[in-house]
């Protein structure tokens, strides 16, 4: 009986596995540069953990469960909670500001489409303990690097809740987490229906005219003051400022309201071409969440990249290691293990051994289809001298050589 894959999922093979892993190593390494260390999180979770904030609601989209003990967990639909739950259990005493970043799976319930999966990767990164507009320029300006680092070209587009939300004053929390949901997923007749039956038609016209200012980042800000009168907008005005500093590339966006309820201030978003309706690769903002989950209030802010829409639209710079094939001659099997795993430990080389009894015609046929550079040659007299038979399969030269020089030959090779 076939079992396929569930739905909503994929399987990596390998080549696309190298891929993946070149751009994780990329942005590892980039994260790192920044001062960021690597933390990871249990890939299930209390259930409370999501719907604390954001209701009940939420569990239609979560891969909710109840063990055999009766406690309710959720398989994680994303990682930023998880993140601040580990950091109010066991790091609140750590030297303030703490930078973190992880690589994971998460998991929604969710119909599939291109670009999004009931399984997929979050890149991100949480910086906890910064001062406000210092520490989310420094989170903007880290995701357009690791971004850029693997070619995706990009702008940063910014917003602040403030500005929308002075506008919703007056509303219930439900209200209000309605109206900036629409907002969040672009529904603007489903909103001006919404604020319509619910009596509030007049919030309508200044969030239409928010959505609607034109020109420069900065001139959209001055518009705005017009509309809302809202703190927000320094803090917006500065925080860009600083992203001059950092030459990263923004836009002022003020439908920017992220669909977690958590986010407080700054909230940004990036986009990329050839994604289609599913183009956006990274979200965040500034939020509170420590206080939430039984922890002392402190200021964070921090930011998901959606992995597999990255993958779409990246062509990262494979890095492999030069192969090269043992090919074994007559009942020297056990030679060419031994030569085998010397080569592995002493040269950094992807080194292949025949499981197969094939002739020697055959391992040099599948060392020519594997892109092999050597093909290294074991019979009855090398396993007699010690020694190895090298072969250039791109010249066809090969050489006899003690095992020692052979080795030290093709480590220089590679590097």
């Amino acid at each position: 009986m076939r079992i396929p894959r569930p739905r909503g999922t994929r399987d990596f093979y390998p080549e696309e596995m190298e891929r993946r892993r070149a751009v994780e190593r990329t942005m590892r390494r980039i994260a790192e540069s920044w001062g960021y260390g690597e933390v990871a999180t249990p890939t299930f979770e209390h259930l409370e953990l999501f719907t604390l904030r954001s209701g009940e609601a939420i569990k239609e989209e979560l891969y909710a469960f109840t063990d055999k003990s009766g406690r309710e967990l959720a398989l994680r639909p994303e990682l930023t909670a998880p993140v601040v739950r580990m950091y109010v259990e066991s790091m609140q005493r750590a030297p303030k500001p703490l930078r973190l970043y992880y690589f994971g799976n998460c998991f929604r319930y969710e119909r599939p489409q291109r670009g999004r999966f009931r399984e997929f990767w979050q890149f991100g990164a949480e910086l906890i303990g910064g001062r406000e507009v210092y520490a989310d320029a420094e989170a903007m300006a880290l995701a357009y690097a690791l971004l850029s680092s693997v070619g995706v070209h990009t702008t940063i587009n910014v917003s602040h809740l403030d500005v929308v939300g002075g506008l919703l004053r007056g509303l219930s929390e439900e209200q209000r987490r309605s109206v900036l949901r629409l907002l969040d997923k672009h529904e603007m007749e489903q909103l001006a229906t919404y604020l319509v039956e619910m009596g509030m038609a007049y919030v309508l016209e200044p969030l239409e005219a928010l959505m609607e200012l034109r020109g420069d980042a900065f001139s959209r800000i001055e518009q705005a003051s017009e509309i809302s009168a809202s703190e927000g907008l320094e803090v917006l005005e500065r925080t860009l400022e600083l992203l001059e500093a950092y030459e990263v590339p923004f836009d002022v966006d003020f439908g920017i309201v992220r669909g977690l309820d958590y986010y407080t201030g700054i909230v940004f978003e990036a986009y990329a071409e050839g994604l289609g309706a599913e183009s956006q690769v990274c979200g965040g903002g500034s939020y509170a969440l420590s206080e939430l989950f039984g922890g002392e209030p402190v200021s964070s802010c921090g930011f998901g990249i959606g992995f597999d829409r990255v993958m779409e639209v990246c062509e990262p710079p494979l890095e492999r290691a030069s192969r090269v094939v043992v090919v074994n001659v007559g009942d020297t099997y056990r030679y060419a293990i031994g030569v085998a795993q010397q080569l592995r430990k002493g040269t950094g080389l992807e080194v292949e051994l025949d499981v197969m009894k094939r002739s020697i015609r055959e391992q040099l046929s599948r060392a020519n289809a594997l892109g092999a550079r050597y093909a290294v040659i074991v019979g009855e007299r090398e396993m007699n001298e010690q020694s190895l038979t090298l072969r250039d399969l791109v010249t066809g030269e090969q050489q006899v050589l003690p095992l020692r020089d052979a080795i030290d030959l093709l480590r220089a090779s590679h590097e």
